[in-house]
């Protein structure tokens, strides 16, 4: 029988466990692996649409489309190259950035649901999310791809911002460290026309930007402390830890507190009033 992208979805979706993408399998689950669902909910895209894959009534999904449904069914590099092709797509070339967050990753992930993590890809633009991030920062869901770049939010003003509310950074640290990061970035993927897009819109809209290009400041961004003013229970200090994967280039973006903290019971508070689930990863395209 001919592969078609709807068998594929369909064998993809079978074999991932509910728990590993941080969800509780009950009881008398007859489900096998995931449902179409909760497929849709990881992926960011309507159940209809995910029903049209895999029934072939949709053929051509997008590029953006496939690489979210890539991250939430945990394919590995050979398998997500071989959905791009499945939909008429090319794979990601070499020297691109990539969106593509790894299995084992996904898996931690999910265990990690009390903490806001965040996860961007290496032109820092936010992948995916646990539950708690959204309650900390503010749910980025309806935000688009374009509006989901912390660089761009940093540069720019107004209501798109990365953060639902006010963050006060660690001093004037956080701008200069990410065009240290974005200009690595740009020599370790030469043939991403994204990224350069991203640097040529903001030299040319942002002042700031433009400065700390030109002084030529070259390094990682790194860990600092943050203070997040949230309308529902004030200032909340987070330690803030910049982890990187190796291999492909993601970061996770970990805010924690003291165990036992004022902090810590004001995030608590959070996940309670916010209904906040337990572990698990939100996804998009």
């Amino acid at each position: 029988m001919e592969e078609t992208l709807g068998t594929a979805l369909r064998r993809w979706r079978d074999r991932l466990s509910p728990v590993d993408v941080g969800r509780t399998s009950r009881p008398g689950r007859r489900a096998v692996g995931l449902r179409r669902e909760e497929l849709a909910e990881l992926a960011g895209l309507s159940v209809d649409y995910v029903v049209r894959l895999e029934q072939g009534r949709a053929t051509s999904p997008s590029a953006q489309v496939v690489a979210s449904l890539a991250r939430a069914l945990q394919l590995g590099p050979v398998e997500r190259n071989y959905f791009y092709r499945l939909a008429g797509l090319l794979p990601p070339q070499e020297g691109t950035i990539s969106t593509h967050v790894p299995a084992g990753v996904q898996r931690m992930l999910a265990r990690l649901g009390e903490f806001p993590v965040g996860v961007f890809s290496a032109d820092w633009t936010l992948l995916s999310w646990t539950p708690a991030w959204a309650a900390l920062l503010g749910d980025p869901s309806a935000r688009t791809g374009v509006e989901r770049n912390l660089v761009r939010s940093v540069f720019t003003t107004g209501p798109h911002g990365l953060a639902a509310w006010p963050v006060i950074q660690d001093g004037d640290a956080l701008s200069p460290a990410l065009v240290a990061d974005l200009r690595t970035a740009l020599v370790d993927y030469p043939h991403d026309r994204g990224l350069a897009d991203l640097v040529a819109e903001l030299r040319s809209t942002s002042a700031e930007f433009a400065r700390l290009w030109d002084e030529g400041m070259v390094g990682p961004h790194v860990s600092a402390r943050k203070v997040i003013v949230h309308p529902q229970v004030g200032e909340v200090t987070c330690d803030c830890d910049v982890l990187t994967v190796p291999g492909c280039d993601i970061r996770l973006v970990v805010y924690t507190v003291a165990a036992g903290s004022a902090d810590a019971e004001k995030l608590e508070f959070l996940r309670v009033t916010n209904g906040t689930p337990g572990p698990g990863l939100f996804s998009t395209p």
